[in-house]
C-alpha cells in the first residue's frame, strides 16, 4: 500500500494571517484541500493521513468530505517542530500499516503537486528503498568567509535542490525516527526526513522534482499560486 503522510502542522506565523496558512482560502477552497486532491486523484496513492495542529482536527474533517477526500483515513496531532509531527505520522501508521507499505512524506503547504511526481517517487522508493524529490541547481554558488569577496565556488552540476514528496519504506523510516529520536540526532533547526537520514548514514536516490512545486510559505507564494491556477484554468 501506498500511503501519503501530509504534514499540516505548521502555525504560518510568516505569512501574518489569523489562520494557519494551509487553511487560507484561495478560490474558495483551502490551500491543504488542494495538496490532498493531488494524492486524493492518483490511482497509486491508496490512503491519506494529515499531520495536523491540535484543534483543527474537526476542521479538516469536515474539508474533507465538501471536497470528496476519500482517501483521508488518520488525522494525528503535531508536534513542537516539523520532525516531531513526522515522527507522530510516521509511529501513527506503524500501529495501522504493513512494514513494506511505501510513505511518501508532502508539505501540506505544496499545493500544486504534479501525478508523475508522485509516480516517479513511488516508482523510485519501490526500486530503491527511498525516493526524494529533486530538480537542478542552475544557479552559480560562490563561497566567502567575509560575505564580500569569494575566491572558490561550488559547480552547480554537483547540487540538487529537493523538495516533497519524499517516500520511503515504513518500517525503515519507523526505525531511522526512533533512533533519531532516542540519539539526538537529525531531528533540529529546519531538519526534515532527507538530512535526518543522511546524519544516521543512509543513502538517498533522487526522483524528478518540479519547478510547478513551490511551497507557500509568504503572503507573495499565495499570489503566485493563484496566478499559476489561473493560468491551469485557460489552458483547460
Amino acid at each position: 500500500m501506498n500511503i501519503a503522510l501530509i504534514i499540516a502542522g505548521g502555525a504560518g506565523k510568516r505569512t501574518r494571517q489569523e489562520i494557519p496558512k494551509q487553511f487560507i482560502n484561495v478560490y474558495d477552497k483551502p490551500v491543504l484541500m488542494y495538496t490532498l486532491e493531488g494524492f486524493q486523484t492518483h490511482p497509486d496513492v491508496d490512503a491519506i493521513e494529515v499531520v495536523c495542529l491540535e484543534g483543527w482536527h474537526e476542521i479538516v474533517k469536515a474539508y474533507a468530505k465538501q471536497f470528496n477526500i476519500s482517501k483521508l483515513k488518520w488525522i494525528v496531532d503535531g508536534g513542537e517542530t516539523g520532525q516531531e509531527s513526522i515522527r507522530n505520522g510516521i509511529y501513527n501508521l506503524a500501529e495501522h500499516c504493513k512494514a513494506d507499505d511505501i510513505v511518501i512524506i508532502h508539505d501540506g503547504i505544496r499545493p500544486l503537486i504534479d501525478k508523475a511526481v508522485v509516480s516517479d517517487c513511488i516508482a523510485v522508493c519501490k526500486k530503491y528503498g527511498n525516493a526524494v524529490s529533486s530538480l537542478p541547481y542552475n544557479e552559480q554558488i560562490f563561497k566567502t568567509t567575509d560575505g564580500l569577496t569569494t575566491t572558490e565556488y561550488i559547480p552547480r552540476e554537483t547540487l540538487r535542490r529537493v523538495q516533497t514528496p519524499q517516500a520511503y519504506i515504513l518500517d525503515t523510516v519507523y526505525a531511522s525516527y526512533k533512533k533519531a529520536f532516542d540519539e539526538k540526532i537529525g531531528i533540529y533547526g529546519s531538519s526534515y526526513t532527507n538530512t535526518m537520514m543522511v546524519e544516521l548514514g543512509e543513502t538517498l536516490h533522487f526522483a524528478a522534482g518540479s519547478d510547478r512545486n513551490i511551497k507557500i510559505t509568504t503572503l507573495d507564494d499565495i499570489e503566485l499560486f493563484k496566478a499559476l491556477l489561473s493560468i491551469e484554468k485557460r489552458n483547460e
